[in-house]
């Protein structure tokens, strides 16, 4: 629905009333959508597991206003989170730190740790700050993973949650508008946890906010996850899944799809077509060769995908290159999921 100025804002005010009172809220953010609930509330978090299917030790990233005050989620705000701040919030970064003793564990998966962030979308910052506006001195936050079933493919238009949540009505989900995601994949996770401890950021997901920026900022890269790291959203082996089965294959490897032997049609999806390498029930489809316009439509295309009857899809690889690490990391999570080692 397109929704006027007034309506947009009967639906926010009714949305911020379903938070406070325990209940489930799927919001736009410049990402993907998001499924929230009060982050205070434990009764409301489990809403969240039980609709997606959600294992309870994985944890669930808080959005906050712009205004909100770091100091009342988290113990500690080292000066390296508060130069990420101000580089990339509001937008598409979110930071582990140590959670305030009185914000419930429900939302770090029992962690000692807790994700923030402050999306940039003009709805979701409407929400947060009428939401927080009826809480107690001012300080709402909304936990909210991906709007999608568990594993699956995150939603990027407001149809995508409706039709990954049929069995819940209006009265159980109301469902915000807010047009495409215009990012289109999760956001990057830096954990600044353990800054105290002498462990310095650290790279958990790759998005849209790369590694060289953060190194800009930080004067260095962010070290690859060790051993200590907490767990963090998204970054399970297999995640981010079509129910169509995936693979991602080198340029090189598609020329033999078409001699394949195969029941049903198959989707390849190219940067560009294999001269004579197209044959019956192979359907090309031409992909984005910028890694943020590919980012962008990639959830969106593998959905409308999973709606025509393929057997298969096949992704070209993308080149190995830092600005293309995201896309590779949630479509190699994708194709693990069909893997026999995942």
């Amino acid at each position: 629905m397109n929704a006027s100025a007034p309506d947009m804002d009967q639906m926010l005010d009714e949305a911020a009333r379903r938070l406070a009172a325990g209940g489930l809220v799927a919001f736009p953010t410049e990402t993907v959508y998001g499924l929230g609930a009060d982050a205070e509330n434990p009764a409301a978090v489990a809403r969240i597991y039980a609709a997606k299917g959600r294992p309870v030790g994985h944890p669930i990233i808080v959005h906050l206003a712009p205004e909100a005050d770091l100091g009342y989620w988290a113990s500690s705000v080292p000066p390296e989170a508060r130069a990420l701040i101000q580089a990339f919030w509001p937008g598409p970064l979110t930071l582990i730190l140590p959670r305030a003793p009185h914000i419930p564990d429900a939302v770090s998966g029992g962690q000692s740790s807790i994700g923030l962030r402050c999306p940039s979308h003009p709805v979701a910052q409407a929400l947060l700050r009428r939401f927080a506006g009826l809480k107690p001195g001012g300080q709402g936050g909304v936990a909210a993973p991906s709007a999608n079933k568990f594993g699956q493919v995150s939603p990027t238009h407001a149809a995508h949650v409706r039709s990954e949540f049929p069995e819940l009505d209006p009265a159980e989900l109301l469902v915000l508008e807010g047009g495409p995601s215009q990012v289109g994949i999760e956001s990057t996770i830096v954990d600044v946890s353990r800054v105290a401890d002498g462990v310095g950021p650290m790279l958990l997901r790759p998005g849209h906010v790369t590694a060289a920026q953060i190194a800009a900022v930080l004067g260095r890269e962010p070290a690859r996850p060790d051993a200590g790291a907490p767990r963090a959203s998204g970054t399970l082996k297999a995640h981010y899944a079509p129910r169509t089965p995936l693979r991602v294959m080198p340029r090189q490897d598609i020329a033999r799809i078409s001699r394949e032997d195969r029941q049903g049609r198959i989707a390849v999806v190219a940067f560009e077509p294999l001269a004579g390498s197209a044959g019956p029930g192979v359907d090309w489809i031409a992909a984005a060769h910028e890694p943020e316009a590919y980012a962008r439509e990639l959830y969106a295309l593998l959905r409308r995908l999973d709606q025509q009857g393929y057997a298969g899809i096949v992704l070209e690889r993308p080149p190995a290159l830092p600005a293309w690490q995201a896309v590779n990391d949630r479509i190699g999570r994708a194709a693990a999921a069909f893997s026999r080692e995942a």
